[in-house]
Formats: structure tokens, sequence, C-alpha cells
């Protein structure tokens, strides 16, 4: 381990264009808890990971073309409820799953890039054992099988 090194994630900021749409989206859709809000801003918890909503008149109206995005884990029993929740409320999907496990890819009311995702980075790293990406080499060995 690197002694300076980072200990996690600290907080995800959102660049959001309408506070109490994005706080309705963040509380109903995804399922946070809002904890307090600002003329500016919010902060919301979802697990043991909170979140700010920046207001910012400066914020993108379309998503970027590229794939970076947050991943929220979901447990199996909660998805086709997510699934009926996304497509009631019309929430525009951005990619269809073509990796392990059961995945959502859905957009914010900002455009921002979101995923629900069933299953974690053991059940990841297993499924790519036996179907590795191309070019793909182990960086780390495990030799207690604590990663897979």
């Amino acid at each position: 381990m690197h002694e300076a090194g980072g200990q996690g994630v600290n907080h995800i900021t959102f660049s959001v264009s309408d506070l109490d749409r994005s706080l309705m989206f963040y509380t109903d859709i995804v399922g946070m808890t809002a904890i307090v809000r600002w003329d500016g801003g919010a902060y919301l918890r979802i697990g043991d990971n909170w979140i700010c909503l920046s207001l910012d008149s400066q914020t993108r109206e379309d998503p970027l073309a590229e794939y970076s995005h947050i991943a929220f884990s979901l447990p199996e029993a909660a998805f086709q409820e997510k699934a009926n929740r996304l497509n009631h409320y019309g929430i525009p999907l951005w990619k269809d799953n073509r990796s392990e496990g059961d995945s959502l890819y859905f957009l914010d009311p900002d455009g921002h890039k979101l995923e629900f995702h069933c299953g974690d980075l053991a059940s990841r790293l297993r499924a790519l054992r036996g179907r590795p990406y191309p070019g793909m080499r182990w960086l780390l060995d495990d030799p207690q099988g604590d990663l897979f």
C-alpha cells in the first residue's frame, strides 16, 4: 500500500442547472437521502458516500460522448423495480449492458451519465478470468483470493 496515497473517494459533485429538479431526481429516482440544501446546492447521501449538487449556470445541456460515468451499486432484488422506475419517469438510457452483472445506464436531468450495477469488483474480476478483455494483463497478484 502507498502510505501517501488516497483512502478512497471522498465525495462526488455534480453541476446542476435546476436544483429542485435534481433533488427530486436523485432522491426519488436514484434513492439518495437529502441531508441539507442551500441556495446554491445540496448534500445527499447514498450508502457510505455523499454527493454534492452544485447549482451552475454553465452546466452543459447534452451528455458527453465519452464513456465516463458514475455507477451506483444495486442489489439484484431491486433491479427490475429500478428498471420500471426509470421507464415510468421516461429517464433516457444511454447504453446497453454488455458486461458482467445487470446494469442500467441512464442520464440525469443535466446529462450526467449514471449506472445502476448489480455486482462488485470481485464479480467483475471473476468474469474476466473466463473472458478477458483483448490485450488484458493482470497487474496485481491475488495470492489470498481477496479480490476474486
